[in-house]
Parts: C-alpha cells; structure tokens; sequence
C-alpha cells in the first residue's frame, strides 16, 4: 500500500492536469484530542472525490457541501489565495463534526494547486527524495525545496511549510509465514515492504502482491538496501547464518529500528556470538532489539506480527513502551512466579 501523502498528492495532480478544479487541505492547528495530526493533507476535486484525510469524516463532508455550494454564503472558493478553516471551536461544533471532547483543528485550504509544482513535487518523492513544499499565503505561489532530514510542519505570517518524504521501509529476513503476515501489516501501514531470503524452498511458498521478494544473501542485500533514518530492518529467520551478519550490517546504519526474532535464550545466545565471534561489545549492540514485539499473550505468527509491527510504529512514532509491555520482562517475571510457586509446592 503506497505512502498516504503520496497518494492524495499523486491524485490531486492527475485532478490539476485534467485541468478539473481541486482544492488542497492541510492540517496546521490542533487543540485537545483531534483525529489527524498535523501535517496531515486531504485532496478534494470539483465532482467531489475525496483523496485522504483530515477528520473522522464529518468535516471532509462538509468541505464537500461547501465547496460544491458555490452561490451560497458560506460556499468555498474554487480560485484565490488559501484560506484558513477552523472547526470544532464550540462544544456543538465538535459534537456536530465528530471531534473529539475538546478538540479543535484549523486547515489551510489551497484552491487549484500548480499542476506543474504539483507533477515535480510526486516525481521527486518516487525517486525517494525528501521535499519541503512552502506555501505562500498572500497568494498560493508554492515553491520546492530538496530536504536534508525530515521536518515537523511550520506556519508563520507568511508562508507554510510542509515536509514530505519517501515512503518508510521495512527490509524482512526470511521468508517464512509469519513474514507474510507482517509484510501485509506493513504494508497497510504505508511501508514499502521487501523480503530477503537466499532459501528458494520459502521464497517459493510466499505469497504477498506490492512486496519486493529477493534471494540474494542477507547482508548484501542491507548493505545494497541501504537503510535510513526511515528504514527498519527485522529478522525472521531463526538461523544465525541468515540473521547475524545482516544485522551488523544493519546496526551500522541510521535504520529506526532493528531486530530479530526470537526467545530470550535465543536472543542472549546470539548477543554472545556477536560479542565473542563478531567483535561486538555491549554498545555496539544496544540498538539491536530482541526479543522484539510487545507482549499481548501472543501465540500464532499472526498475533506474533501484530506484536512486532506494534513496537515498530511505537518506535517509528517516538512512544516509549512501559516496561509492563516488554516481552523479556514479562517473560522474566512469569518465570519468578512460576519458580516461586513451585517452591511453595514443594
């Protein structure tokens, strides 16, 4: 599944150079709770076709009426400067919109985007680059701008300025089934997905449309994938042969988040050979995670996955995990417990 932002601003172009009227709505405010973050963008063509969003739902409505009612008083443009929206600022308005108890959000309304700003800005994004796109607000000019790292958004008198970049990655080791299952919720989650595995017997057997599947060696295939600050890497293999070396591969890189899966023996036993075999140290391997996942009583690969992809988003999104949810944690503590009344038994 292709990046959100990607493809609001992919049709938002394909709108702009049919040469029908569209309008470009952006998130610039929250206060309290509210459904979207800021940054968030939404596309709404003249037909009224919808492309993302920016609520629940309520106020995408009534940015449709609005802009569909062009004689009426509170109509929309379809040509001009942006102008701000604010929703949700009394209690009946966030009850009438659907926002949550408290919660106001104001958006900048683009009319009739540049299509041409529009086809540059989509083209370098699926060349992997990281844009900042500036809005002018006395009068709409957009200009692009290549980006060094990713941005929060910033609005100020003059202009807005919003950060768009590639999609994130996940780079899988193994092609097994529980790969399958975390692909696909990667993939829902606006991952770019691919699956590494030299082993022609799992390739054979895996099975997931939009995931890139190569044989080539685990650690080649890092070193070629090339993981950033936007990258994750996650090793499913259960063989040290295929996990090891490509996560020291991965361990030197910017990636986000990188680790393997795994019992806590099976995880300590492979920080032993890293440490004793490899060269690694304590520091060296403090990013490496594993057991990975957090701990919801998972038993089945899918349950398994679902607790993988949680930590990543997690991790992704800046959220600390309380300790109550940490897989070797409570796994250490259920085995005190355990000890603990086997002693009492006895």
């Amino acid at each position: 599944m292709e990046n959100l932002d990607v493809t609001v601003l992919r049709a938002l172009r394909d709108w702009r150079q049919a040469g029908r009227q569209a309008l470009l709505a952006t998130v610039v405010r929250t206060w309290g709770s509210s459904p979207r973050p800021v940054g968030s963008i939404m596309a709404l063509c003249e037909d009224g076709a919808v492309m993302g969003s920016v609520s629940g739902g309520c106020i995408e409505d009534d940015l449709i009426a609005r802009y569909a009612r062009s004689a009426a008083k509170d109509a929309l443009p379809r040509s001009g400067a942006p102008q701000f929206a604010k929703y949700g600022v009394t209690a009946e308005e966030a009850f009438r919109f659907g926002l949550p108890c408290g919660g106001t959000l104001e958006l900048l309304l683009e009319f009739d985007p540049d299509a041409a700003s529009l086809a540059a800005l989509v083209q370098a994004l699926d060349a992997g680059c990281l844009m900042h796109r500036s809005v002018r607000l006395a009068d709409g000019l957009v200009t692009l701008e290549a980006a060094e790292t990713p941005a929060d958004l910033v609005l100020d008198a003059e202009r807005l300025t919003n950060t768009f970049g590639p999609e994130y990655r996940m780079l899988i080791i193994g092609a097994g089934q529980m790969s399958e299952y975390l692909a696909t919720m990667a993939q829902f989650c606006g991952f770019a997905v691919s699956v590494c595995d030299p082993r022609e017997e799992y390739r054979g057997g895996f099975a997931v449309p939009g995931v890139r599947l190569l044989s080539t060696m685990p650690d080649d295939t890092v070193a070629d994938f090339a993981p950033d600050a936007r990258s994750c890497v996650v090793a499913l293999t259960h063989d040290p042969k295929l996990d090891d070396l490509a996560l020291l591969q991965a361990l030197e890189t910017p990636a986000f988040y990188i680790g393997a899966i795994g019992s806590r023996r099976n995880n300590q036993a492979r920080r032993q050979r890293m440490t004793e075999h490899l060269g690694q140290t304590e520091e060296s391997l403090a990013r490496l995670r594993g057991p990975i996942g957090i701990y919801i009583g998972s038993k089945t690969p899918p349950e398994i996955a679902v607790s993988v992809m949680a930590e990543v988003l997690a991790v992704k999104n800046g959220v600390p995990l309380p300790r109550d949810m940490d897989v070797a944690h409570v796994k250490d503590r259920q085995g005190l417990a355990a000890a603990g009344s086997a002693c009492k038994v006895a």
